[in-house]
């Protein structure tokens, strides 16, 4: 078996092998290898590591040698260099009004060509466009057109998990994903939910796939009656990650046992049967436990509920409203005016009774 070294490039989409050729890499390490591209800097996955001969393919570039500081200041500066030619790139392609998205610009560690990296719906004649970039650069241009499932790993982004994209952190071949996939793990088939930064379905459908297939083989499809210690019951649901299956009562409760509890009568079916042994005393939630503990107990309950008590009786609140004050007391007094500002006192004017005017009219004269 042959001895490989397990190497990560800015660009390539999988770990790729090459042959040590006399030095020991460790996980982490920063290398320059040789490639049908040239020369080109990576970083180490795993070290020397013996593999299958069905896993390589024949001839292994080597290793060249590893990095030392001068070549990991290299490669920052290649970096920040390609920042500023993927600007010049998109102006460019602005420029020539090509139906075309710039992604991203590659140097090769030797500066022999720069890749650029661009995603079309269909064929694009660039040939005027290769000719300005070559001119501009002074350097051999490759384009290179890439799939937005391509463009979602160089890219890189948060997922809707709140995770970094798996094409982006676990890096390998494209599997296909299809919808069959997302109705087999009970999604909602909503394009918004089960489609990822690329606009494609997700590739994590992809992962836990076998694992519901597997589970569903084994377990009661939902609907299905099977017979419990306390009477036959509906699969109401079933809990993949966990392998828990819930049964519906005929008197309306719900039963979640594992489905190692689960036994079936026919060689091979599925199980229709839940084992007595495994509903024995049901153990306690952990909400109610916790709530067991942070309750007060003893005298302080009673109290706590003597003084709730206290505050909502008639005669406390009687009390309480005959020994308050006015409200107008509790604010401040607003600041007396000079006599020169001061209104004058309005005159009131003072009536008579009706009797006295009655008898003032009646009296002769």
């Amino acid at each position: 078996m042959p001895t490989v070294v397990g190497v990560k490039l800015a660009y390539a989409g999988k770990v790729l092998y090459f042959d040590p050729a006399g030095t020991e890499p460790q996980p982490g390490d920063p290398v320059i290898v040789s490639t049908e591209r040239g020369e080109e800097f990576g970083t180490v996955v795993f070290g020397c590591t013996e593999v299958a001969d069905d896993e390589v393919v024949a001839p292994l570039k080597p290793v060249v040698r590893l990095a030392d500081e001068s070549d990991v200041k290299r490669a920052s500066e290649l970096a920040a260099e390609d920042e500023r030619a993927l600007e010049t790139f998109r102006q460019m392609v602005e420029r020539h009004g090509l139906d075309m998205k710039p992604v991203a610009v590659e140097t090769l560690f030797d500066g022999s060509k720069k890749v650029f990296y661009f995603v079309a719906e269909e064929r694009v004649d660039f040939r005027a466009l290769v000719r300005e970039l070559a001119s501009t650069f002074k350097t051999r241009v490759d384009m290179r057109q890439i799939g937005v499932r391509d463009e979602a790993r160089i890219v890189g982004g948060v997922g809707h998990c709140g995770q970094q994209l798996c094409c982006a952190r676990m890096r390998g071949d494209f599997e296909p994903v299809s919808i069959r996939m997302a109705k087999e793990q009970d999604l909602p088939l909503n394009p918004l939910k089960i489609s990822g930064l690329c606009g494609r379905l997700m590739c994590c459908l992809r992962y836990e796939y076998d694992a519901y297939k597997d589970f569903k083989q084994r377990a009661p499809k939902c609907g299905s009656i099977v017979e419990t210690p306390k009477g036959p019951g509906k699969v109401a649901a079933l809990n993949t990650p966990k392998e828990i299956v819930a049964i519906k009562l005929e008197d309306g409760s719900e039963l979640k046992v594992p489905l190692s509890a689960m036994e079936c009568d026919a060689a091979g079916g599925r199980p229709c049967r839940v084992r007595a042994e495994a509903i024995q005393a049901p153990v306690p939630a952990v909400a109610a436990v916790l709530e067991s503990l942070a309750a007060p107990s003893g005298t302080v309950a009673k109290a706590e509920a003597a003084a709730v008590e206290g505050e909502r009786s008639p005669a406390r609140r009687k009390r309480r409203r005959r020994t308050a004050g006015p409200v107008e007391s509790a604010a401040p007094e607003p600041p007396k005016q000079p006599d020169a500002q001061r209104p004058a006192p309005r005159k009131r004017r003072r009536r008579k009774p009706k009797s006295q005017d009655k008898d003032a009219g009646n009296t002769p004269t």
